[in-house]
């Protein structure tokens, strides 16, 4: 089944003091069905990002249409949807992770996980013990749990992120660079929660530089050159 469908999509940006548009992205074209991993592949600059977030909505798309196959909404195209609707579906099904940390101020590591379960509606005990588990499996010290996230490192920061995107298991994750600042070994630790989703019926889409990471998680590898989709194994990912 089709989760998600990007028909002609497109995204420019204006400056308004210079009176100037720049394009970003345009006639983007390629489909997901549930299940698969997508990476997206190219030059810096050259849209990756922009994609993810016209999918989570961050950025309102100028072109096309964006399908959505919700499980609670129905059929839903996400450049036309309303605040609320996207509001729910980010509570609900779709997950994003970026390199960056942007979280309420005074709430801590171990109720900011918490908190991502608390507003699907799970139980505040069920809400903690999946918290912690999260928080274990990224290896966060437990010192840190109920410490304030501005005063993590950067490492931290960004474990902190994919352990509260990943914990609600989303019907769609969107990864934009989520490796960037860890080590090796944290690294391994995001690949193995990615399998595990992989393998619980998540679909996801992601952007890393790093392109050995990629190799052997994506099913399929979007070009931003070509504005192709090719099958991951096919040498695409050597030659991004």
């Amino acid at each position: 089944m089709t989760i998600v469908e990007l028909n002609g999509f497109g995204k420019a940006f204006t400056i308004h003091h210079l009176n100037k548009t720049i394009p970003a992205v345009n006639n983007i074209q390629f489909s997901m069905d549930a299940g698969e991993f997508i990476g997206i592949i190219g030059k810096s600059g050259s849209g990756k990002s922009t994609i993810l977030k016209s999918i989570y909505r961050t950025y309102l798309p100028d072109a096309g249409e964006i399908i959505y196959q919700s499980k609670q909404l129905g059929r839903i195209d996400l450049a036309q949807a309303t605040e609320r609707e996207m509001i729910f579906l980010r509570k609900n099904e779709i997950g994003y992770v970026s390199q960056f940390l942007n979280v309420m101020p005074r709430t801590t590591c171990r109720e900011l996980v918490q908190n991502a379960l608390l507003e699907m509606g799970e139980t505040r005990e069920t809400a903690r013990t999946e918290a912690e588990n999260a928080l274990t499996h990224f290896e966060m010290d437990p010192a840190l749990w109920d410490s304030y996230p501005n005063t993590f490192s950067g490492g931290e920061k960004l474990r902190l992120n994919i352990a509260m995107a990943t914990v609600k298991k989303p019907r769609l994750l969107l990864l934009d660079e989520p490796t960037a600042s860890l080590d090796q070994h944290s690294k391994i630790k995001v690949r193995e929660m990615i399998e595990k989703l992989k393998q619980q019926g998540t679909t996801l889409v992601g952007i890393f530089h790093d392109i050995e990471f990629m190799e052997g998680l994506c099913d399929k590898v979007f070009d931003m050159k070509t504005n192709q989709m090719s099958l991951a194994f096919e040498g695409v990912l050597h030659e991004g």
